[in-house]
């Protein structure tokens, strides 16, 4: 009885899923007629993202009680972001050289099936790289679509209240106030999550089912492969480093929930709530889940990652272009890097990331349109590994700045 209380919400959730997958598979294209349900939830959750970010961002910076804790904290951050990251590029890079999507599929017949380049022009990696990480406006910045130039934002409005000192202390109350109600009205927002969750994914289930055709479909088979073991592998070997045997326990108990939002919703924007409760549940201090979570939705994606090795390799593949080389392999490797950082934390929010694939590389923008089909099929488990990254990384973060007995601190603490 009381597993089944403390998971109650989450069975509630999977049954959703589960019904709505159901759903999707037997009506296809005519579970559509349910999907306005589920937008209404994500649009519900969407409007409460951008105040969570800043406030939650914000909050955590500007309420820290030294200084040198944010050094450590950032640093700590990017560093289990880069580590993680080319764990997950190495790994999909070896994936594919054993079995490559393309391998024994006819190309001709293939491009012939590819769909219409879309007409938008690749942007180069300066612009690309200054609409990541910038707004040209102030109202800009209150966007789910730029998150990344928000929480950068967040940080220098948290940094100034601290710097500030006590005249700024008005203003960091109200960011520790301001978090506290904005989590509350998710947590009665997440009421309506299986419905909405549900209708949502019967009508992804019942449009992409037709899309996963030829070499596509063994694009999507082995990332599907890469996706299993990253997530049990990689993700048990990063809890274990974050808290050993303790440590594995903690993540697994609760990263079920996240990771079901993850797949419900296939995006890592909606997946921040999420992911932020379970953090703190896993016993990662406020300052450090705060920081993490909403920065690593953005800049921390190893699905991504492992997708932009995919995609790359797919018109390597495809043109004949060398991969083999030390330079074609690093290229490679950096390029998927950058596509981690810049795909938008939006459902099928890739675009960006496909053209800077074809920019970087040389290969016509309408080739977008090639890899474009890859991001839509792989996109939920993708999300998966984008979203519940970032939990296991708040542990690892929470081990590197508080010490290898943490976790075991917390457990007596609350005892």
């Amino acid at each position: 009885m009381k597993i089944l209380k403390n998971y109650t919400f989450t069975i509630l959730l999977l049954s959703g899923i589960v019904i709505g997958g159901i759903c999707g598979i037997v009506f296809g294209e005519k579970a559509a007629i349910v999907k306005p349900i589920g937008e209404l939830f994500l649009n519900l959750m969407f409007v409460v993202i951008v105040p969570l970010v800043f406030l939650s961002v914000s909050s955590a910076i500007a309420n820290m009680e030294q200084m040198k804790r944010l050094g450590k904290i950032m640093g700590t951050v990017f560093a289990v972001f880069f580590t993680t990251a080319l764990i997950a590029a190495v790994i999909a890079f070896i994936g594919t050289m054993l079995y490559n999507p393309l391998q024994n599929v006819d190309t001709s017949a293939l491009l012939a099936h590819l769909p219409e380049a879309p007409s938008e022009q690749g942007k180069s990696l300066g612009e690309i790289i200054v609409s990541t990480f910038t707004v040209p406006d102030f109202l800009d910045l209150f966007s789910k679509s730029n998150l990344l130039p928000l929480i950068i934002f967040s940080i220098l409005f948290g940094l100034a209240t601290t710097l500030a000192g006590t005249k700024g202390r008005p203003i960091a109350d109200f960011l520790q106030a301001g978090t506290t109600v904005i989590l509350k009205m998710i947590q009665l927002i997440m009421y309506l999550a299986p419905v909405g969750l549900g209708c949502y994914f019967a009508a992804t289930v019942g449009e992409l089912g037709p899309q996963i055709l030829s070499g596509y479909l063994n694009a999507f088979l082995l990332y599907l492969l890469l996706a299993i073991v990253y997530f049990f592998g990689a993700n048990s070997l990063y809890a274990w480093v974050a808290g050993g045997k303790l440590g594995f326990k903690t993540f697994w108990k609760n990263v079920l929930t996240p990771a079901v939002t993850a797949i419900a919703t296939s995006s890592s924007a909606a997946s921040i709530p999420a992911n932020l409760l379970a953090t703190k549940k896993m016993g990662v201090p406020d300052d450090i889940a705060e920081t993490v979570i909403p920065l690593g939705a953005n800049t921390h994606k190893d699905g991504s990652v492992m997708g932009g090795i995919i995609k790359i390799v797919f018109l390597f593949t495809l043109f004949g272009k060398d991969m083999t080389s030390p330079s074609s392999i690093l290229s490679i490797i950096l390029v998927a890097f950058l596509v981690g950082a810049v795909m938008g934390a939006i459902p099928s929010g890739g675009m960006t990331g496909e053209l800077l694939i074809c920019s970087v590389f040389g290969f016509s923008p309408e080739l977008v349109g090639t890899i474009m089909i890859i991001s839509t099929i792989i996109d939920i488990p993708a999300t998966l590994l984008n979203s519940t990254g970032n939990t296991v990384c708040a542990m690892m973060v929470t081990r590197f700045v508080e010490g290898k007995d943490w976790l075991k601190k917390k457990i007596v603490v609350k005892a």
